[in-house]
């Protein structure tokens, strides 16, 4: 279905909790300009710093002046940061541990049909597409399955795809692609037809996935008293000319987007 259901959106909710997303930064977190961070050494409280990532990707650390750790894991950085006291004589086993106090270095930007758009934190590695939606409400009720995601791969603009529901009912991990910074998810609404005429419930219907002439009027309501499937009419434009045409379509034919549907009402 075009829409995805209250089951979709739950076990979203449920996915985000169980990653923990929102409290814990994974150790192979890649640091980027921007984030804030505290620094302690063990047994030296004199070394201990809160400091900001330049743009440049730099920190200012007590007796080792810059240090690069853009683009290093926290791991990574840690490491570093205690080879240089170990190298500089200045400690013999340093302990280096670093929180981070504020993550705006690597971030991906959800847009769309999404309860709560705006720019999430990549904070732990390998997260997924289901779980930053998560994290962003989910898709709102009339939310289109196809689901895309662009970035940069390989110094690459890189764009997929994916049919949402089937990262539900597949085992196949290309559909929940893991994230990189600065990729932006776009989440579409589901496409739109209308039924005029005299239907029960007549108005602007979601075009759900091969939908028919048949379920669009159920949709609808189906025919009130004055109703007849005779000479129903289907208006849509042709793609190729952008013409409009008129079709008197079987019940069993799939529908387009943005298709217009015309009930008459019956002469007898």
């Amino acid at each position: 279905m075009r829409r995805i259901n209250q089951f979709f959106r739950g076990l979203l909710v449920l996915l985000w909790m169980v990653s923990g997303l929102a409290h814990a930064v994974d150790a192979d977190y890649v640091l980027g300009s921007g984030d804030t961070l505290r620094i302690t050494v063990f047994q030296s409280p004199d070394l201990t710093v809160e400091t900001r990532i330049s743009e440049g990707g730099g920190i200012t650390f007590p007796l080792l002046g810059t240090v690069k750790v853009a683009g290093l894991s926290v791991r990574e950085a840690e490491n570093k940061i205690a080879k240089g006291l170990r190298d500089g004589n200045y400690l013999k086993q340093p302990q280096v541990s670093i929180i981070l106090q504020e993550v705006k270095g690597s971030q991906v930007s959800v847009l769309g049909a999404v309860n709560r758009p705006g720019r999430y934190a990549l904070e732990k590695t390998n997260t997924k597409l289901s779980q930053l939606l998560a994290q962003a409400g989910g898709p709102t009720g009339n939310a289109s399955d196809i689901i895309v995601l662009m970035g940069t791969r390989a110094g690459k603009s890189f764009r997929q795809e994916i049919d949402f529901p089937l990262i539900f009912a597949s085992s196949n991990v290309a559909q929940d692609p893991i994230l990189q910074s600065g990729d932006t998810i776009f989440v579409d609404t589901s496409p739109i037809l209308y039924v005029y005429g005299e239907v029960q419930s007549p108005g602007i219907k979601l075009l759900q996935r091969n939908m028919t002439l048949r379920q669009a009027l159920a949709a609808a309501g189906g025919l009130n008293l004055r109703g007849t499937l005779r000479g129903l009419t289907v208006t849509r434009s042709d793609p190729q000319t952008g013409k409009t045409i008129v079709l008197q379509p079987a019940m069993n034919d799939l529908l387009r987007k943005d298709d217009v549907i015309f009930v008459k009402e019956s002469l007898f």
